[in-house]
């Protein structure tokens, strides 16, 4: 990774990206630290000191805690990936967006400017709703007027806005993946505060020295292994054998080659998960909004959904929540990757193509085939994606060992990281390609 970055920062275009895409990252964090004017910015810290449940925590870590500040980048990303999403299961829905999609460029660059509408629109309803929903309990001075809450609405959907634009610039001038990289940086910023937790709660507090040394090892071993682990899932890939038959061009004989297709293991990325967690952490989000804590069967119910609860030796019972986690991981893994890999398409490309898997017939049971091994790696892809994330559950449960990032923003960081570098040395290949045929 090191000798990647030394080797690029020796060509100045590239130089330039990385230069370009580290101000965009140092104005992101000057905007989260800036105010949203006229609102209490302690309203939230005191409001989430009161909560029992952590419904919020996902989304403070994917604001890099602006959300937790009320700064002017609250919102952050989270309507363009939340819009995004949405796009991509229309799209299969819609027959019109799926021709759009399958256009090409100007396909894509119409789905993306849709895209943007939609954020803007979310951003504009979740302003709203946090404006109006937190205004009067004292979010904003108790004699506000409306120009307050729109000036609040407005900053808040302007902030949101101007960071789908900072992303979108990162990738056309920078070094790629745009989004992304506003959302690792988001991640990465809270990361120290989490690190600096857990040496004072285990290490720092120890009863000796040894326990202490005990302590810091099994959190550094720990982490590396997850990361080894996602390192392992967000590479590894299913290698199917493609031949191409031989056939009469004029007077040659052409083709007759043969490839690969290459099927990820981990197919669906970290989707299974945020669908997941949105989906148990919808209740909780409406209930702490609406400032009800529940009773009898229906106080259970939150407790049995709430992470906090799970793998807790004392409440055994309330892991019944991380089950129920883990059956929605795993069928957002087959689900999502229903939609966007059809193995009919493929097997119909290849046979249009001339070529064929070998010992498989052309046709349905090529079809067949990719089917059964698709269904395969996804089950091992959704295993390795529930082990990274639940052991951040098993800790926090058994020793209290309470952190923000947590397996689903490990996964996007280690990712985003190893795709970048991918990116770098794209370009940097490229311009050997290009001084090749200049010479």
């Amino acid at each position: 990774m090191f000798n990647t970055l030394k080797k690029a920062l020796k060509i100045k275009e590239i130089r330039l990206k990385l230069l370009f895409t580290f101000a965009m990252l140092v104005v992101i964090r000057f905007g989260c630290q800036l105010p949203v004017p006229g609102v209490n910015r302690d309203y939230f810290s005191q409001w989430f000191s009161q909560q029992t449940g952590d419904a919020f925590n996902f989304f403070d870590a994917f604001t890099g805690g602006s959300f937790l500040s009320m700064s002017v980048f609250a919102l952050n990303i989270t309507p363009y990936i939340t819009s995004s999403i949405i796009m991509q299961l229309l799209t299969i829905a819609i027959p019109k967006l799926e021709e759009m999609q399958k256009d090409g460029e100007d396909g894509r660059k119409k789905i993306a400017s849709i895209t943007r509408y939609v954020t803007v629109g979310l951003s504009l309803i979740e302003s709203s709703a946090m404006a109006i929903g937190f205004g009067r309990s004292g979010l904003l001075a108790q004699d506000a007027v409306v120009l307050d809450y729109i000036a609040v609405i407005v900053a808040l959907t302007a902030g949101s806005a101007f960071l789908m634009w900072i992303g979108e610039r990162i990738t056309e001038k920078g070094v790629g993946n745009g989004i992304s990289i506003v959302l690792t940086i988001n991640i990465i910023s809270r990361m120290p505060n989490d690190l600096a937790g857990l040496y004072d709660q285990f290490v720092k507090n120890a009863r000796n020295l040894a326990w202490a040394c005990l302590s810091a090892v099994i959190i550094l071993a720990i982490l590396i292994g997850m990361i080894i682990l996602v390192i392992i899932l967000n590479d590894a890939t299913r290698k199917i054998p493609v031949q191409y038959a031989k056939k009469v061009q004029g007077r040659k004989m052409v083709g007759g080659q043969s490839s690969t297709i290459p099927l990820k293991v981990n197919t669906a990325g970290v989707i299974p998960i945020i669908f997941a967690s949105s989906l148990l952490q919808f209740p909780l989000v409406i209930c702490q909004l609406v400032g009800y804590q529940g009773s009898g069967f229906g106080a259970e119910v939150l407790k049995t959904l709430n992470s906090r609860n799970w793998c807790n030796p004392k409440t055994p019972v309330y892991s019944i929540g991380l089950l129920i986690y883990v059956v929605l991981c795993v069928f957002f893994a087959y689900f999502y990757t229903s939609i966007t890999f059809n193995p009919l398409e493929v097997a119909n490309n290849i046979k249009r193509q001339g070529g064929f898997i070998p010992g498989i017939r052309p046709g349905k049971p090529t079809v067949e085939y990719l089917t059964k091994v698709l269904n395969y790696i996804i089950f091992i892809g959704a295993c390795g994606l529930v082990i990274v994330c639940v052991l951040p559950f098993f800790f926090n449960g058994v020793f209290g060992a309470s952190v923000d990032f947590g397996g689903t923003s490990l996964i996007i960081v280690v990712s985003v990281i190893l795709e970048t570098l991918k990116q770098i040395e794209s370009m940097m290949l490229v311009r050997n390609y290009k001084g090749f045929l200049n010479d």
